[in-house]
């Protein structure tokens, strides 16, 4: 049997609020107490993950005095320190505190949009502080309920804005930071802005520094909309726009279950996994999930470990797919390649008269087969353990 083992070099990650996630529901109170960061640091660095993420008040309180913001930094540096664990991401939460209520960047009030500016600032501080390199924007309240209660045009605008000012901000400060914007199509609001990866793509395009940002894809986001996470991860890719990734499992179109990478859709995981490493996908493979309602501590433990162990099972998977002689001789027969008629689908008004003239033998074409059949059962028993 292979070695599951995780290590750092695999590069996993979880966000404090992971891991720390104390098992409440909109139905119910918290099952497990709150584990602190600094034990979160030491119990995921014996498991082999490589760092941790945060937003700003899983370890700094928003009410915290600047006294007790430098003390607490100060204990969570020396933990990282001694464990050899390294803040990856950093984020701002925009969404707990009543103040944000209808959004942070597109609230309909300036007060609390310039107010969300001053706390992302602060944060970004506090991230390139602790080492990170990668922040990521998730705008959970910027939506509606109603779409009487909002411009749609305008609250897009006061989005841009926002981004742009903390853009500016971050290449002032002279920090070397990324930004990675991630997309949900609702929940909490009825509707969010910028629902899915190819909104967000195109709502980078349209910011002061587009090579500055990329997108945080989620496996659950884009399942809750009932669709392809794998060809929205492949969209980030075709345009070097993978900053960040969000690894989990959902039910499609639920509410945002967020359970244990590989827990649904085991083909799914697999593809994905198979697309990161066959891309020679570099960047941190974060976990952001929970572990179920009914674990105590040493559950949650548990749930960590089987979201790495997950990853690694799929990665030889992926490797063993991508050497199955059976397997790769079908890909060959299906993935036909003609040198000339590729270059000849290159514009140029040559190619263009010639591609008008050419006889297609068009019933052979609609007679064929493409074995796709076969080729989904032997991925499935490869995935199911008896190839």
């Amino acid at each position: 049997m292979s070695d599951y083992t995780p290590k750092p070099e695999h590069k996993f990650t979880f966000g404090l609020w992971t891991v720390g996630n104390i098992g409440r529901d909109p139905f119910g109170e918290p099952v497990r107490p709150r584990i602190p960061p600094t034990r979160i640091v030491q119990k995921l660095a014996e498991l082999g993950a490589w760092g941790v993420n945060l937003h700003d008040n899983d370890l700094v309180p928003i009410d915290a005095t600047p006294a007790e913001r430098d003390r607490i930094v100060r204990e969570f540096k020396q933990a990282l320190h001694d464990h050899n664990m390294r803040l990856v991401m950093g984020t701002t939460n925009l969404f707990s505190d009543p103040a944000f209520k209808d959004g942070a960047f597109t609230s309909n009030d300036p007060k609390v949009r310039a107010y969300a500016l001053q706390k992302s600032m602060h944060a970004i501080d506090l991230a390139v502080e602790l080492g990170a390199e990668i922040y990521v924007f998730w705008g959970g309240r910027e939506g509606t309920e109603t779409d009487a209660a909002k411009d749609p045009v305008q609250a897009l605008q006061w989005y841009r804005e926002c981004m742009n000012f903390l853009i500016h901000y971050v290449k002032d400060q002279g920090y070397s930071l990324k930004f990675a914007l991630e997309p949900k199509p609702n929940e909490p609001r009825g509707d969010i802005f910028l629902p899915t990866v190819g909104a967000m793509l195109a709502f980078i395009e349209t910011l002061d520094d587009p090579s500055m940002c990329g997108v945080n894809p989620e496996v659950a986001h884009e399942h809750m909309a009932g669709l392809n996470f794998t060809h929205a991860v492949a969209q980030a890719i075709e345009r070097n726009k993978l900053f960040h990734i969000d690894l989990n499992a959902q039910k499609l179109t639920r509410y945002d279950q967020d359970f244990r990478f590989g827990a649904e859709d085991i083909k799914g995981a697999f593809f994905l996994v198979k697309l990161l490493e066959d891309n020679g996908y570099n960047g941190p493979r974060h976990f952001d999930a929970h572990a179920y309602r009914t674990e105590d501590e040493e559950g949650v433990w548990e749930f960590a470990k089987g979201c790495m162990r997950t990853y690694l099972i799929l990665k030889e998977k992926a490797e063993r797919f991508n050497q199955d002689p059976e397997i790769q001789e079908l890909l060959s027969q299906i993935r036909q390649w003609d040198v000339e008629l590729q270059e000849r689908m290159h514009y140029s008004r040559e190619n263009a008269a010639w591609l008008k003239a050419h006889p297609f033998d068009r019933a052979a074409l609609g007679a064929q087969g493409y074995h796709y059949e076969k080729l989904d059962q032997l991925t499935m028993e490869l995935l199911l353990g008896v190839r």
